[in-house]
């Protein structure tokens, strides 16, 4: 408004000079109508003092005023008082569902009440904790500024106690390299707990050359801890076994036979072998000498320091046992610095009230921690496995900043004063998620897959106790939101989300894969409240976060069929054989296998495999079908290998160097007899058995994968 001059009185004010006795006037003409209008007469005027009576907007103008049109005051309210009855509810809300008509009545008052509750109470209230025994939780508050009373010591206090962490840490790292020479074999190689000296199917090539020597060759090795909890995710084939969801350790010291020489088929997982035989130790690893003593037979079962071996009533070209007497000082120190995280962190969320100093500093502890010690990736190598973990670091912690000010935590962080409360619910949980290899060990739910779900035992019923668990805990959660008066915007982000979800499950060709830093990322903005259960929530999710990122890496969200599937089957045509031929004598048998013509022109080969090795491989022609290639294998027995050993046969179709599905194994028995193969290929689990497949369910047969 441009100001007036020489003393000159605005329009403003005249304006408002000649409006107070109108006000006075209106209030007594008001007061004549009815209470209802003197009421709201007198609270609805304006800052500029301008009065709106009862719902209508009257502007009263003085008739000494240039702009006023007409003498006099017009008012609205001097219009007789409506007396007519109520309108009912229904008839007021039907203008706003004009477009809705369709929808019952009934339905849409339960939409509109919904809706209205949603959005909570008329005043949101913002939860915060109460500090539990108060004084006790506020002490070390006060401690340290008593002792530091300006921010700048604080700061260097917290930046010695972050290195003294790091050297600490680093130290005690080091000492776990330090591994002593064992004399005559050098110093030890670090494995990882799936090593091994056979690949599956046809992977060492035929006759095994490329897992060559099979005798006569050893080295030392160490062990990291846990290792008795590596398992085979996808059946492996064992004769006519098929081992999953349990460490793949076949032959060791029969179960009677303590001081016997443990032997071990040669595709057994030499850590989960050397914990079996008592040579490492599941807990805190080890190191021991292996040995390989080539073609062993008979390799019993036995259930020794929390795994049970796998049986095979054949010979294998391949095997191996442990040198006795050795002394090697190697130690996995997982568990000494998982300690040494664990004080640090928590004399950290003692002291610290600020939530970026306590967030950032023990998030980059914690991943470290998983990353180096309690569950690092399969690296051996341990500049390899750094340079690994940093690598997925630098972007973990881009999204930790957007995690910390964006879904939440510094809500829940800011402004808490419960010290031991935040350590014991926040801090804690954050542990218990970071070390979910441990802690949920006992969820029968390897990956987050359906593949896993139809073939895992007990992982559906599992499933369905996790999400009745996440439904009550998310119904509470609805709850608090509610209070805070937040909830619609969050039915909103959630709403967006599925739709997201449901999305990406129906892209073609791509399958939708819930990761552990995914699954922390879904449900993290869930807890950005300050209450004790969204503390242990956060915790737990921020855990998850880290244990995914740390030891898996980014993984994609979406992932093709064949990134999935690993060394499950393919889905490929099996052979198609007829009844072979046997021939019994006295210091000779045979038996020999015909096939027919290859159900396509991609496939080029034939594979046999022999126990479990490839014996036979044959190629055809460029031609469709080339009729000089041999379309028969003929096993001889000779000697005294007649009626010795029962043999297993499978059989697969090749696309140049590599194999397809293999039928399920044929036994041709010691005694001559043979054992067609039940349909379908192998390594397909059956659902119900737990952990290992065997001659009944063979018998049963089995549904093929398509």
């Amino acid at each position: 408004m441009v100001g007036t001059q020489d003393g000159a009185t605005s329009p403003k004010s005249v304006h408002q000079a000649h409006q107070v006795p109108q006000v006075q006037d209106l209030e007594s003409l008001s007061s004549s109508s009815g209470s209802d209008n003197s009421a709201s007469s007198s609270s609805s005027s304006s800052g500029t003092g301008t009065p709106n009576v009862a719902n209508s907007a009257t502007i009263l103008i003085a008739t000494d005023h240039p702009d006023a049109p007409l003498p006099g005051i017009t008012l609205v309210e001097a219009l007789e008082a409506d007396s007519s009855p109520p309108t009912p509810r229904f008839i007021q809300d039907a203008g706003s569902w004009k477009r809705w008509n369709w929808v019952p009545y009934p339905v849409r008052r339960s939409i509109v009440a919904v809706t209205r509750w949603a959005h909570g109470p008329v005043t949101p209230q913002r939860f915060r904790i109460k500090p539990l025994f108060p004084n006790i939780q506020y002490a070390p508050i006060l401690l340290l500024e008593k002792k530091f009373p300006r921010l700048r010591q604080r700061l260097w206090l917290l930046f010695f106690w972050i290195a003294i962490w790091i050297i600490t840490f680093a130290l005690v790292m080091r000492k776990e390299l330090d591994v002593d020479e064992i004399p005559g074999w050098g110093r030890p190689v670090s494995i990882g707990c799936g090593a091994a000296y056979w690949n599956m199917d046809n992977g060492c090539g035929l006759n095994g050359m490329q897992c060559r020597p099979f005798t006569d060759s050893g080295f030392a090795f160490t062990c990291p801890a846990n290792c008795a909890s590596y398992q085979a995710l996808n059946p492996r084939a064992v004769g006519d076994q098929e081992v999953v969801y349990r460490p793949l350790v076949v032959g060791g010291p029969p179960a009677t036979g303590h001081d016997i020489t443990p032997v071990y088929r040669g595709d057994s997982y030499l850590c989960g072998s050397a914990v079996h035989a008592g040579v490492v130790s599941n807990a805190h690893g080890g190191c021991g000498v292996v040995r390989l003593i080539g073609t062993q037979r008979n390799f019993s079962s036995s259930y020794r320091n929390g795994i049970e071996s796998i049986p095979f009533d054949s010979y294998f070209p391949l095997s191996f046992t442990f040198e006795e007497g050795v002394q090697c000082s190697a130690k996995d120190m997982r568990w000494a610095l998982l300690a040494i995280s664990v004080v640090f962190s928590t004399v950290l969320s003692v002291l610290i009230t600020s939530p970026t100093l306590f967030f950032f500093p023990v998030f980059t502890g914690i991943y470290w921690t998983v990353g180096l010690a309690t569950d690092p990736a399969n690296i051996t190598d341990v500049p390899s496995l750094i340079s690994r973990e940093l690598g997925s670091f630098l972007p973990a912690i881009l999204v930790a900043w957007v995690m910390y000010d964006h879904m939440g935590i510094r809500r829940s962080l800011t402004g808490l004063t419960a010290q031991f409360e935040k350590t014991v619910l926040w801090l804690g949980g954050c542990w218990v998620g970071a070390l979910t290899n441990y802690t949920f060990s006992f969820i029968p739910i390897q990956r987050l897959t359906a593949h896993d779900l139809q073939q895992q035992p007990g992982a559906r019923a599992a499933l369905a106790i996790i999400i009745v668990v996440l439904t009550v805990i998310a119904a509470s959660q609805v709850w608090f939101f509610r209070q805070e008066g937040r909830l619609v915007r969050y039915l909103k982000f959630y709403t967006i989300v599925g739709a997201g979800l449901i999305l990406c499950v129906i892209l073609p060709d791509l399958k939708l894969r819930i990761h552990h830093y995914i699954l922390a990322l879904l449900l993290l903005p869930g807890t950005s409240m300050q209450t004790r259960p969204s503390l242990l929530y956060q915790g737990l999710l921020v855990g998850f976060f880290i244990n995914g990122i740390a030891r898996w890496g980014w993984d994609p969200v979406l992932q093709t069929a064949y990134a999935l599937q690993g060394d499950a089957q393919l889905g490929s045509p099996l052979p198609a054989l007829a009844a072979p031929v046997v021939s019994l004598g006295t210091n000779i048998s045979s038996i020999t296998f015909t096939w027919g013509k290859p159900p396509g022109s991609i496939y080029d080969g034939f594979s046999v495999l022999v126990n479990d090795v490839e014996r036979f491989r044959t190629y055809f022609s460029d031609d469709e079908f080339d009729k000089n290639a041999p379309s028969n294998f003929t096993w001889t027995r000779e000697g005294e290998e007649v009626g010795r050993d029962n043999e297993y046969f499978r059989f697969a179709w090749m696309q140049g160097y590599k194999s397809e599905d293999y039928t399920k194994a044929g036994v041709w028995t010691k005694e001559g007899e043979w054992i067609a193969m039940a349909p379908g290929p192998s390594r397909v689990m059956k659902r119900g058995s737990m952990g290992m497949v065997g001659k009944q369910e063979e018998e049963e047969g089995r549904k093929r994968l398509s």
